[in-house]
């Protein structure tokens, strides 16, 4: 029996869809129009005006292939049409397989344009991004297909309001940290976060979710960080990242794989500052699949996102960019609030276990 019905409905409910409500459908592949169809269905039977666009992946890449760099760097008219006319937003983002090879400069590009697209989202609606798993997807990472969507489902459909009050406890305990501490044979990154708010994620603006983040200052990182192993960033692959930070700034990156792309996104205006530090908190997910938006909510990872930091968060940095990039600390890494243990020698501790019920 499809589980789609489900997940429309807590789409509908999160985004608060109800009569009138002008509702922006993305879809970025044909394999997630089940998902979109449900969602479709329960919009208009809310009463809501429900109007979809096909920002597929595919034609991304013949603008690669063909548009010129004005062309790339643009954001999509339609796209911010949809933006600035919805009360509601929601893109289910299908997981399709990169090119074996792609243009870093170029692909740099296109991203600075879809990323005013993104602000337009985060200013104007209320809103969802979908992540779904594909087929293919899980051949890539060499995962069983059926796996990867018990997965999916067991960390999208969840009790996620008993999820987001124990949240909420280790948000208002974290609240009064001043320093947060990754560790590893590869990394000593320290984070300034004296004043900031944390905040919950549980179930409303990703899917799958589960994660608790906050924003550090903006002087305040200092330190190296290894992304090691292979990830992949609006189609380009990268491979053992390496960060370095002096008073919040990056100040030297290198990656084996993906280097020119890294370079590019670090030349968007706001983007060698960290806007966010998360920890994902879903016991549900476990699988590392290389993809940024199911990884970074996995009980036992950290997460920095480069760029654009939430406001609710007290951060104060503006960036078209919002590049989460995620740490597995499960292989022996430490993770501390000031002297507090969340995540040490790859066992998350007590503090950081939160109650969970999957779907």
């Amino acid at each position: 029996m499809s589980r789609w019905p489900e997940l429309a409905s807590h789409l509908a409910n999160v985004n608060e869809v109800t009569e009138g409500s002008r509702v922006s459908i993305f879809i970025t592949s044909p394999a997630v129009a089940d998902a979109a169809d449900a969602f479709v269905r329960e919009v208009y039977r809310r009463g809501g005006l429900p109007q979809v666009q096909l920002t597929d992946e595919t034609y991304d890449r013949h603008a690669l292939d063909f548009a010129s760099d004005d062309v790339l760097s643009a954001p999509g008219p339609m796209e911010l049409v949809s933006m600035n006319w919805a009360d509601v937003h929601v893109s289910f983002r299908g997981m399709v397989v990169p090119p074996d090879s792609i243009d870093e400069r170029r692909l740099g590009l296109q991203r600075a344009g879809k990323g005013t697209v993104s602000t337009a989202r985060w200013q104007n609606t209320r809103w969802t991004l979908v992540r779904v798993p594909s087929p293919e997807w899980a051949e890539l990472i060499g995962v069983g297909y059926t796996d990867l969507m018990t997965e999916f489902f067991a960390s999208t459909l969840a009790d996620w309001p008993a999820h987001k009050r124990s949240l909420d406890e280790l948000c208002a305990q974290l609240d009064a940290t001043s320093v947060v501490r990754i560790q590893d044979s590869d990394t000593d990154l320290v984070l300034n976060c004296a004043g900031r708010t944390w905040v919950p994620f549980a179930g409303d603006a990703n899917l799958p979710d589960g994660e608790i983040a906050t924003a550090p200052r903006e002087d305040g990182v200092d330190g190296g960080i290894l992304f090691p192993g292979t990830f992949w960033f609006g189609g380009a692959r990268i491979t053992d990242l390496e960060l370095e930070f002096e008073r919040g700034v990056v100040t030297a990156a290198s990656a084996r794989e993906g280097s020119e792309f890294v370079s590019r996104i670090l030349d968007t205006p706001g983007a060698r500052t960290v806007g966010e530090l998360g920890i994902g908190t879903n016991p549900a997910m476990t699988t590392l699949t290389g993809d940024l938006l199911l990884d970074e909510k996995i009980l036992g990872t950290v997460h920095l996102a480069l760029g654009r930091s939430y406001p609710q968060c007290g951060g104060l940095n503006e960036s078209t960019i919002h590049w989460d990039i995620v740490k597995d600390l499960r292989g022996g890494g430490n993770l501390f609030a000031d002297e507090t243990p969340l995540i040490e020698n790859g066992q998350v501790q007590p503090t950081l276990t939160r109650e969970y019920s999957g779907g």
